[in-house]
């Protein structure tokens, strides 16, 4: 397996474009820091949008996962790009012709995306952690490792959304197809679900139970948005006699589901190329 992920490191050392999205991927990471130094001033009131609890642990875990996965676009770039040079610069058949076989192919491709997402959830991992030793009300061991889970379902988002990728790299051949390709699968995703809750069911539990299923919305939900979990927003809505009711922990039959599509993803992806003539 070693040998598999050095041969696409080496690949990708070459590539400028691969290595200037990535780093700019970190770097945008990175800036989940400069939320803290927000403030608004509004005459003799200031509002500092660190002083609002999202650094606060162990909420930091959901808010930065959920932020940086907005990001994950950018690596998925690279990873369709990656792909797409492969047929563009013919290395693909010069790989099997040197006696590496079509499954060993795809397998180096997904340890890539593994690598890939570890790195990230290493990265946001250290991120969160510094921000919430320096803002975080609460810093006792236990209260700052509780809701970790949200780093794993975060390694788990990004091995599922970037093994699509790969896949939709390896269908379409092409970087700019297989993106376009990417946008219009997550627009079909919202008419279906917009049909099931106004037309077909009209009522959004059944709607919600079937998308569940679907390879974008179970990735997404995953990680739950973090924002009405924030006291300010619960104080607000009990003030206007409303109420969230809802469950913003990680489900493992979510997990289930998206890893069963990265399995699919990745062994459509090697039955694609077995039948495909290179």
């Amino acid at each position: 397996m070693l040998r598999l992920l050095s041969i696409e490191l080496h690949k990708l050392k070459y590539n400028k474009s691969a290595k200037v999205i990535s780093i700019v991927y970190f770097i945008l990471i990175t800036f989940i820091a400069l939320i803290s130094s927000i403030e608004f001033n509004f005459g003799d009131f200031h509002f500092r949008i660190a002083d609002q609890g999202i650094f606060n642990f162990p909420f930091i875990w959901h808010f930065n996962t959920y932020i940086a996965a907005i990001l994950k676009l950018f690596l998925a770039i690279v990873i369709v790009s990656m792909m797409a040079n492969e047929y563009s610069n013919r290395t693909l058949k010069q790989n099997l012709i040197d006696g590496l076989s079509k499954k060993e192919f795809v397998l180096s491709k997904f340890l890539t995306v593994i690598l890939f997402s570890a790195i990230s959830t290493l990265f946001v991992f250290g991120v969160s952690l510094i921000l919430g030793l320096m803002f975080s009300d609460y810093n006792e061991i236990g209260i700052i490792f509780s809701d970790i889970e949200y780093l794993f379902a975060y390694f788990i988002k990004l091995i599922g959304f970037f093994s699509f990728c790969l896949f939709l790299g390896v269908l379409v051949k092409r970087s700019a197809f297989a993106l376009g390709f990417l946008l219009i699968w997550s627009i079909a995703e919202g008419i279906i679900y917009s049909l099931f809750k106004w037309k077909i069911f009209k009522d959004t539990d059944i709607a919600e139970s079937i998308m569940q299923f679907l390879p974008l919305a179970s990735m997404s939900n995953l990680i739950k948005e973090p924002f009405s979990r924030l006291g300010a927003v619960q104080s607000a809505a009990n003030q206007l006699g409303e109420a969230f009711d809802k469950d913003y922990s990680v489900q493992p039959l979510t997990i289930l589901i998206v890893l069963v599509w990265t399995f699919l993803f990745v062994y459509g992806s090697y039955y694609i190329l077995k039948r495909r003539d290179l």
